[in-house]
């Protein structure tokens, strides 16, 4: 499977139970927990249970039987604007909600998801569009119309599924339960809105895309301001009811060049906050807009870099998005059921697979690091659980995976990572993943400590990564086990001491299980990367956080380039005949 993101990075199982090939016992959930002081549930909310109760009263004494049917309804506020090299492209207010059905048929055990051999799950509805307006007719008309179509689907794949996996060999991966049993839960939190003053924006955007006509390399220029209030409603028949909202605010900064060889050169920088209040003033924004600016301009007539094999420094940043391609994909819980996945940690819990002084968790219950706003945050997620803190590694050692509530042979639970984006099917997703180091060095001992391996290896130079763009990576089973990383800044690092030089066209490529043993330290500040990421279930909102990391060698190949030249006429601001 090719997961690609814009962006950025997820998680993996014990295997006493795997060798023997039985499924899991499943204890009965333990009962809720007691809750804090709530907010009223929506008219909306109310309505899904009356139709909930309703519906499974029928179809739990049907052939076959629906043993779990769930229900979710989205409310998405947006305000967006957008504007280009110093004018403003549009500027609008959307309010929308959607709703969507979930109805399982068979067992916890076996279910009509259940994936056999190359065959296809059943996926059902996308879900519908609802009215506005909590008019409960209106609601559970559509509820009762979406009911029927999913306890079709799903009914029919049941059949086909009973009818072929008797004749069909099954892994010891395979035979876990569908679905897990949970604790249900009642959370009722206040609903979120947004009240956003657009003029001011529309005038932001023209500033600041106009700053960028000022460099004749800068081709394009697109800046884009969106405000969203998501609030999500969602009832099942185990008993859980949860009402609660994110709100989030984005600043988007992206110029576009191309160098005389036809290569495109990008530059992005973006802003995210949660508070009106902490949206980035006009010189902040404008003196990232400069520096966006100096490094395209340095970029188009930087130099090419060959392929490579060496010494590498990643900053920070990129050091983030590295993780979540190469580690964090691979540790998603799903991959290693799938017998179509690589499985590449899926028997090595409890094995090294990093050096001691790393660990890495992924706790999408925080909403920060420090003053910086983590976007992976979210209270519960796609399939009704409460998020939870999950460390993955421990001291280099493989403890766990990020779970949704499709279980594994010795993890029999969700810990809150079924995710995805509005239309599909939860699948275990990333968070808010962090790596920490229990031996760090300054980021200045790093770079020396960079310079010692390059001697060292007789090169007489190494990289330094400073930024990276996103990423992808192939977990499928007939795919090469391999990422590819896509930097935007990079530079050269000079054993004799020659300043370092800006180059591009270069991908980082390299297979997971080889390139995370090659890491010999890191420094000593966490940077953040926030960033949306797309896979199996959709585009989720996800953050990284990791210090700067020395890695003894990696691997970069040529980057892919366009054939098409620069413009042949410089723009007519820049042009000094056309300005006559």
């Amino acid at each position: 499977m090719k997961t690609p993101t814009y962006a950025i990075l997820a998680a993996f199982l014990s295997m006493n139970a795997l060798a023997a090939g039985k499924p899991a016992r499943h204890p009965a959930p333990p009962a809720p927990a007691p809750q804090a002081a709530q907010a009223a549930p929506s008219p909306a909310l109310v309505t899904m249970g009356q139709e909930l109760d309703r519906e499974m009263a029928v179809l739990s004494k049907a052939s076959p039987a629906a043993y779990f049917i769930n229900y979710t309804l989205t409310s998405t506020q947006r305000s967006e604007v957008m504007g280009s090299n110093g004018a403003l492209l549009s500027s609008n207010d959307s309010l929308s909600r959607w709703l969507e059905t979930q109805v399982r048929v068979g067992s916890y055990d076996l279910d009509d998801t259940h994936k056999v051999g190359n065959s296809r799950p059943s996926e059902g509805s996308y879900g519908t569009a609802v009215p506005l307006d909590n008019a409960p007719e209106v609601l559970r008309r559509a509820m009762w119309r979406e009911t029927d179509k999913q306890y079709r689907a799903a009914s029919e794949g049941l059949i086909k599924i009973n009818t072929s996996k008797e004749v069909q060999a099954q892994t010891a991966e395979e035979h876990a339960p569908d679905f897990s049993r949970e604790q249900s839960h009642v959370s009722y939190g206040p609903e979120v809105s947004i009240k956003v003053d657009r003029k001011p924006w529309e005038q932001k955007v023209r500033l600041y895309t106009a700053a960028f006509r000022q460099s004749p390399q800068i081709l394009n220029s697109i800046v884009t301001f969106s405000a969203l209030a998501n609030n999500q409603y969602q009832a099942n028949t185990e008993g859980t009811r949860l009402q609660f909202g994110l709100v989030h605010y984005r600043l988007e900064l992206f110029i576009q060049g191309k160098a005389p060889d036809g290569m495109d050169i990008n530059r992005y920088y973006n802003y995210d906050w949660n508070n009106p209040a902490d949206a980035p003033d006009d010189k902040t924004v404008l003196a990232q807009g400069l520096v966006l600016r100096k490094e395209l301009e340095s970029l188009v007539a930087a130099p090419l870099v060959e392929p490579y094999a060496g010494p590498a420094l990643l900053t920070g940043r990129a050091t983030a998005v590295f993780f979540h391609e190469v580690f964090g994909h691979r540790a998603e819980g799903f991959r290693q059921k799938d017998i179509n996945e690589g499985q590449t940690f899926a028997r090595k819990v409890g094995e090294q697979i990093l050096p001691k002084f790393l660990s890495i968790y992924d706790d999408p219950t925080s909403k920060a690091l420090g003053k910086d706003m983590l976007l992976g945050f979210y209270p519960f997620d796609d399939e009704g659980t409460p998020a939870e803190r999950v460390t993955l590694v421990d001291h280099g050692v493989l403890k766990n995976f990020e779970m949704s509530r499709q279980p594994l042979t010795g993890f029999p639970h969700s810990n809150g990572h079924g995710r995805r984006q509005i239309g599909a099917q939860p699948v275990s997703r990333q968070g808010n993943l962090i790596v920490q180091s229990s031996q760090s060095v300054t980021n200045a001992e790093l770079r020396k400590m960079l310079i010692a391996e390059i001697k060292r290896q007789n090169k007489s130079f190494g990289l330094m990564i400073d930024d990276i763009a996103g990423g992808f990576t192939f977990t499928g089973r007939g795919q090469p086990q391999a990422f590819q990383v896509q930097p935007l800044v990079v530079y050269r690092v000079f054993a004799d001491g020659r300043p370092d030089e800006l180059v591009r066209g270069v991908d980082i490529v390299g297979t997971p299980l080889v390139s995370l043993t090659k890491i010999m330290a890191t420094g000593d500040t966490m940077e953040i990367f926030n960033g949306y990421c797309g896979a199996e279930s959709g585009s989720v909102p996800v953050a990284a956080a990791a210090p700067a990391i020395l890695i003894s060698e990696m691997e970069v190949q040529k980057k892919e380039s366009s054939t098409d030249k620069p413009p042949i006429l410089p723009p007519p601001a820049h042009d000094p005949m056309g300005a006559k």
